[in-house]
């Protein structure tokens, strides 16, 4: 891996199935130790950089969000030298001011699955503890609102993602307690990729593309797959204005506060590290 060059991730999510956009494309099966990722990762160059695609839900949309391999997602984005991600989710909006074809870059998360185990890299005898009390890269979170401003995108800079379990979207009770809490949306799948980004070193962001009012907003259409359908089109096409934009914006070096984090979150003594824990995260632990 030390042979390649520090390369930007995109996972695409709902509606963003691939970039058009990457020059030289070829493909990169990848196994992990957990697994195989959500599809083939297409690489390619974009901006001067090395870049590489994963749809999150599959080509089609075949993956529900809980079963979503998102540490061999993360795993897969790392082995190739993956050190930024730019992460597009589709979202419910829980306040009036954000509209459905806005853009929010959360700066926050607020946790409300039940899964702990699957979003960590860490145990089987190597105990790390990141801090995570900013979960977003503010440079990356930045540099998107500065090219989706340039582009005329309408975009909200910071906000809090609440991550639920789906499938199912929320009750109505949900909702408006989310809403009265001040969080500001809503969707299934960004946290537990930020917090794997963080544990491997890779400075993550979100590009929430906002669908729907959830169902909080009791004179709109409660939230269907058909409501969120509608405006996927649209959202897909502004993400690969933004990101094909932000791509040359990013630097070339990875020494953002991201790239490290496991300096003050690993725990166990390394005299004390299992090989075989050791092998099994190479990619992740390499530095160390």
């Amino acid at each position: 891996m030390k042979d390649k060059a520090p390369a930007i991730g995109i996972i695409g999510g709902s509606g963003l199935y691939q970039m058009e956009e990457l020059r030289d494309a070829t493909e990169h099966k990848i196994d992990t130790p957990f697994g195989p990722p959500s599809d083939t990762l297409v690489g390619g160059t974009l901006g001067g950089h090395q870049v590489y695609f994963l749809p999150r839900h599959g080509r089609g949309h075949r993956i529900l969000p809980h079963e979503i391999n998102h540490r061999a997602n993360i795993y897969g984005l790392r082995l190739l030298n993956v050190r930024w991600i730019i992460s597009v989710a589709a979202v419910g909006s829980l306040q009036e001011k954000y509209a459905p074809r806005d853009v929010l870059l959360p700066s926050q998360f607020y946790d409300r699955m039940s899964n702990r185990a699957a979003h960590t890299f860490f145990g089987e005898g190597i105990a790390a503890h990141i801090a995570f009390a900013e979960p977003i890269s503010a440079n990356l979170r930045n540099l998107l609102a500065e090219s989706a401003r340039s582009l005329g995108v309408t975009v909200h800079n910071g906000g809090t993602y609440v991550n639920m379990d789906g499938p199912a979207f929320s009750t109505r009770a949900e909702s408006e307690f989310n809403r009265r809490n001040g969080f500001d949306v809503i969707a299934m799948t960004n946290l537990p990729e930020a917090k794997l980004a963080r544990e491997a070193e890779i400075a993550f962001a979100t590009m929430a593309m906002i669908t729907d009012y959830d169902c909080w907003k009791v004179e709109e259409e409660p939230v269907s797959a058909q409501t969120v359908l509608s405006h996927l089109v649209a959202n897909a096409e502004t993400a690969r204005r933004v990101i094909v934009d932000v791509i040359p914006r990013i630097p070339t070096e990875p020494n953002w506060p991201e790239h490290f984090a496991l300096d003050t979150a690993l725990v166990t003594d390394r005299k004390l590290w299992p090989k075989k824990t050791v092998e099994k995260l190479g990619p992740i632990l390499e530095r160390f």
